[in-house]
Order: C-alpha cells, then sequence, then structure tokens
C-alpha cells in the first residue's frame, strides 16, 4: 500500500484496547491504546483476508491481536505492520499517568476543555511529582473516588478527606489546593459543566488527538468508531465544537462520529488489531523486542515522554 495523497477530508476508523471503564488503576491493564487506520473498505477486507487465510476454517470467527501475536504468526504480524506504514497511528494512555494529569489539569490549573481533552504535557512538573510519589496509587485512587460523580448528586465528603490525606508530601502545587475549590469543582462535575470534560474518560482526549493528527491542521476528519459509551451525543458535540474554535481559521477537526459494530467494518477490524499488538508490546515489550522498530512508527509522543 502507499500513502494517499493530502485530501479536503478524510474518513478514518478507530478502536481502542484495555479500556476497563472507569477502573483506571487496574494494575493488570496499565494502558489504553487506542488506533486509527486511513483505509478503503476494500483495502481493509484484503488485509484482513490474507491474515484469516490459514484459519478460514473458522471463517465465522473475529480474527484478534491474540492470534497474531502467536510466536509462529511472527511473519504474519511483521508484514501487517509493514503493509499499514504511512495509513496507521496509534496513541498508547499510561493510565496512571494520565489519572496524574487529571489531578493537575483539574485542581491544580483552572480547568478547561483543552486540558481535559489532552494527552500531551510530558513536561509537567506536578504531573511527574504525582506519578514518582511513593503513595501514588492510594493518593490516586482517592481522586478517582472523589472525582466519579456519575450516579451521584452531592460531594462525598468522606472522599475528599481521603484526598487530602494521602496526598503526597513535598508537591508544592498540591498543598496550595483549598477544600473550597476542591468542592467547588466537584460540584461542577456534578452539574455536568459543559465547559470541564468527564477527567475519567480517556477516550475523549484520545479521540479528540486522533483527529487533530489525521488533520493535520488542514483538512477535516469523520471518524468511523467501535462503539464506546463514553463517547456520547453531547460529549462529542462539544468536542467538535471546541476543536473547531481551537484551530479557526484552519478547518473543523473533527466532522462526524460514526459508531458502529467493530465485526461489520475491516476497518474497524484492521484498527482494533492493532490497537491490540500496541497494547501488548507497550505493556510487555520484552515478548517482541525485535518488534520495536517496526512499531514505532506508529506510536504518539506522549506515551514515552510519560514513562520518565
Amino acid at each position: 500500500m502507499q500513502t494517499l495523497p493530502s485530501r479536503a477530508w478524510v474518513e478514518i476508523a478507530c478502536d481502542e484496547s484495555g479500556f476497563s471503564g472507569s477502573n483506571l488503576l487496574d494494575p493488570d491493564s496499565p494502558v489504553i491504546t487506542h488506533a486509527s487506520v486511513d483505509l478503503a473498505v476494500p483495502e481493509a477486507t484484503e488485509l484482513v483476508a490474507v491474515l484469516r487465510a490459514p484459519f478460514r476454517r473458522r471463517a465465522s470467527a473475529e480474527y484478534k491481536s491474540n492470534v497474531l501475536l502467536r510466536p509462529e504468526q511472527r511473519p504474519a504480524l511483521v508484514w501487517f505492520l509493514t503493509a499499514l506504514r504511512g495509513r496507521a497511528h496509534v496513541h498508547v494512555i499510561d493510565k496512571t499517568w494520565y489519572v496524574a494529569r487529571r489531578v493537575v489539569d483539574l485542581l491544580v490549573a483552572e480547568p478547561s476543555y483543552g486540558d481535559g481533552t489532552s494527552l500531551s504535557g510530558a513536561d509537567n512538573a506536578t504531573a511527574l511529582a504525582i506519578y514518582q510519589a511513593p503513595n501514588r496509587t492510594e493518593f490516586l485512587d482517592a481522586f478517582l473516588t472523589m472525582t466519579r460523580t456519575k450516579r451521584l448528586r452531592l460531594i462525598d465528603h468522606a472522599a475528599i478527606d481521603r484526598f487530602f490525606e494521602t496526598m503526597p508530601y513535598g508537591v508544592a502545587d498540591l498543598a496550595e489546593v483549598s477544600r473550597e475549590h476542591i468542592e467547588d469543582i466537584v460540584e461542577r462535575l456534578i452539574d455536568d459543566d459543559p465547559s470541564i470534560p468527564p477527567p475519567l474518560e480517556p477516550m475523549l482526549p484520545a479521540l479528540a488527538e486522533t483527529a487533530l493528527f489525521w488533520s493535520a491542521g488542514r483538512r477535516s476528519v469523520a471518524v468511523v468508531h467501535d462503539e464506546q459509551s463514553a463517547l456520547t451525543r453531547h460529549r462529542l458535540a462539544r468536542m467538535r465544537t471546541y476543536l473547531a474554535g481551537a484551530v479557526f481559521p484552519a478547518p473543523p477537526p473533527l466532522l462526524t462520529v460514526t459508531q458502529v459494530d467493530s465485526r461489520h467494518d475491516p476497518r474497524v477490524q484492521v484498527a482494533d488489531l492493532l490497537a491490540g499488538i500496541a497494547r501488548r508490546l507497550a505493556t510487555n515489550p520484552a515478548d517482541a523486542p525485535d518488534l520495536a522498530d517496526l512499531l514505532a512508527p506508529y506510536l504518539s509522543e506522549p506515551y514515552a515522554a510519560s514513562r520518565c
């Protein structure tokens, strides 16, 4: 396959691997990968057909990345990654780093839609101090409990108490955060303040960053995405409006998002395969160190920077 020329708009297909809802500190699933591909349906159909050919007796089953990652499938895996060069991208999100960033974006800085839908900021000193704190898991779990407001209509004062009790020692910016400020932010989350994206939904910033990557400031992006409960109609409308205003007068980055069953769209199946491969290799790089060079061109910068 060859890289396509620039177009006024592009349709890409996306899927994720490792998303576990609001359980963002699951040690068995430390990263989320969000993959996107720029393929026509016939191209994706051909890719999947080649991979599935040795398993044609199980034609009804969906081909998954765990099959492609078997040692005996290494030639097929190398072929797959080579075939997608220039036609795919992957955001790898360290979940712990993501939560540490949300603490800073939500409580230390003035909350903004831009910060809340960004995966960048790997040079943030306060987030890094939280990420490296000995008790980071306990503290970040307290933050998650405090901001998990989906089914609550009242502030959980006990959760705020625990947040302060577990706050890492010596992080100056955190020490300046008042209880009054936290209660104000939590109230805004409960009221679904449109200026603050939900802090526990990494699919939103992943989609925003994906749209910005493929838009590149010169075209708009239509997204076909595997079904995700986090991508509600209202959230997507807010994101489209924000991104359009943020890049004006460039073309609005995100045109539409159509959610589909991955089994019915070969492009999403290819994105699913790439996401699964990237998650496995990012979580266990020693499993296939020889594939690092093949995978590296697809990966986003924030992940590598967050592992400092």
